[in-house]
């Protein structure tokens, strides 16, 4: 599948897998810290939401995957779909609504889709892709792929979690169901919206398999999801692997951000899962000091590139204004 790298002969825990995940991880926080700044420079619009803190849960998850494996995101997903290969020129474009964009400009930041990378859909809807996610299994089993979709802490509550928790654990669908967990339902704090302790709790009524994970630890993630996927694809079922993360910016573009304490920030960004998994490549000599620094810049040039494509890239024209609307 295009846009994705080949792993076909390198090792599972090799050095090269892992720098190739780095260097994801420095795409995602590149772009996402660009997005942030055309935001304000007004040439972005509508509501976005970006996931710096959480690359470690996005990158750790594409790569247990496998080329045609199915993904779903939320309404924060521009990291899930660039850590899978999403073209950052046609993401960036359909973030400006412009018509070179993956969903020529009517989409947006939330409802963002690549069936070509089989990246299906993201969704404005709170825990809106788990049961479009549990249609896709149906195909994906027969198939012999899987099917992982992303949801917060906040869509735990919603009742359409709960029955298709029940309808996967049931059917034996192979969905790997990836809660980041980053401690927040928009502005309100996991304490204040439900008495479970955490969210793969709610797995265990309908017998499925959860598995608790520091969401800030890449290697960690990785080691979950590929779990997860190697038992949904050998007939086991579906998993809840909740990455326990946080989100070092605001709900959204802009957000004040008066419901979080700026210690609590500052603990976390300690945490910040891109230094944490450089420090482990470095101190096993996977990377060094400038190997990091030419990802970096290579990750930054990259948006770049995309940025331009945006600015260079012509609105959908008025003629168009009813393609693609079914009635």
């Amino acid at each position: 599948m295009s846009g994705r790298r080949n792993y076909e002969g390198v090792a599972e825990n090799s050095d090269i897998l892992h720098r190739d995940m780095l260097q994801r991880m420095w795409l995602i926080r590149s772009f996402e810290e660009r997005v942030i700044d055309l935001c304000h420079r007004k040439q972005l619009a509508g509501l976005v939401h970006v996931g710096i803190g959480q690359e470690g849960v996005a990158v750790g998850v594409a790569t247990a995957m496998g080329d045609d494996d199915y993904l779903y995101g939320t309404h924060r997903s521009h990291g899930h779909f660039l850590a899978r290969g999403a073209d950052p020129n046609g993401l960036m474009a359909e973030l400006a609504g412009k018509d070179t964009g993956c969903c020529r400009g009517r989409g947006g930041s939330m409802h963002i889709v690549e069936v070509g990378r089989r990246l299906m859909s993201a969704t404005g809807i709170v825990g809106g892709t788990i049961p479009l996610a549990l249609g896709t299994a149906l195909v994906a089993r027969e198939e012999g792929n899987v099917v992982a979709v992303y949801f917060g802490d906040g869509a735990s509550n919603t009742g359409s979690f709960h029955e298709c928790l029940n309808m996967a654990s049931l059917w034996k669908l192979p969905v790997v169901l990836v809660c980041e967990n980053n401690g927040y339902a928009e502005f309100t704090p996991m304490s204040a919206h439900t008495v479970v302790s955490h969210v793969s709790v709610h797995g265990q009524p309908y017998d499925m398999a959860s598995q608790i994970v520091d969401g800030n630890d890449t290697l960690a993630v990785l080691e979950a999801a590929r779990n997860a996927v190697v038992r949904a694809r050998d007939g086991g079922g579906p998993t809840i692997v909740e990455c326990l993360t946080y989100r070092l910016r605001g709900h959204y573009v802009g957000d004040p951000e008066s419901y979080r304490k700026a210690d609590e920030v500052d603990e976390w960004r300690g945490k910040d899962p891109i230094r944490r998994f450089t420090s482990v490549l470095r101190d096993r000599g996977a990377v060094t000091a400038r190997d990091v620094r030419r990802m970096e810049e290579s990750a930054r040039a990259r948006v770049e590139d995309a940025v331009r494509f945006m600015q260079e890239s012509p609105w959908p024209s008025s003629a168009s204004v009813a393609d693609f609307v079914y009635a």
